[in-house]
């Protein structure tokens, strides 16, 4: 798989498989989570409150890992392994871009000031389980 399918393949794990694991650094120990994250030419967006947990360890350190995909189906399940750094963003048309509904579970609205979006641009992507390879490493 030359670089450009291997692109297009790991954007396709992305893009059908919106919720994933997000781990960050906490007390030089990894904390995970679920989080719901939208894809822009493999920049992840994931919409947050600023007075989370995941927001401040962030701050004091941007180095995140990603997992999505895998659908318990069993081994051949693809997924994508993403390591990268966060910008907490206060972008109010990208908030505006990114909300729905259903986070009005934990924030008042896309003008809620506690919203925040974190913008994760990652340093290394990994395609797992693909059509019997072994990882793949997407040159960024």
């Amino acid at each position: 798989m030359n670089q450009q399918q291997l692109k297009e393949k790991i954007v396709q794990v992305i893009d059908e498989n919106k919720v994933g694991i997000l781990a960050t650094v906490k007390g030089n120990k990894p904390h995970s989570r679920y989080m719901t994250f939208f894809n822009d030419n493999l920049t992840l967006y994931t919409p947050t409150n600023k007075e989370t947990h995941k927001a401040e360890e962030v701050e004091e350190n941007p180095n995140v890992h990603i997992l999505l995909g895998y659908q318990g189906e069993g081994l051949n399940d693809e997924f994508v392994e993403i390591s990268g750094k966060v910008t907490i963003r206060d972008d109010q048309n990208l908030k505006e871009e990114l909300w729905n509904e259903r986070m009005g579970k934990w924030l008042d609205g896309p003008n809620d000031p506690e919203y925040v979006v974190l913008e994760i641009k990652p340093d290394h992507i990994r395609l797992m389980n693909s059509e019997n390879n072994p990882p793949l490493d997407l040159d960024l």
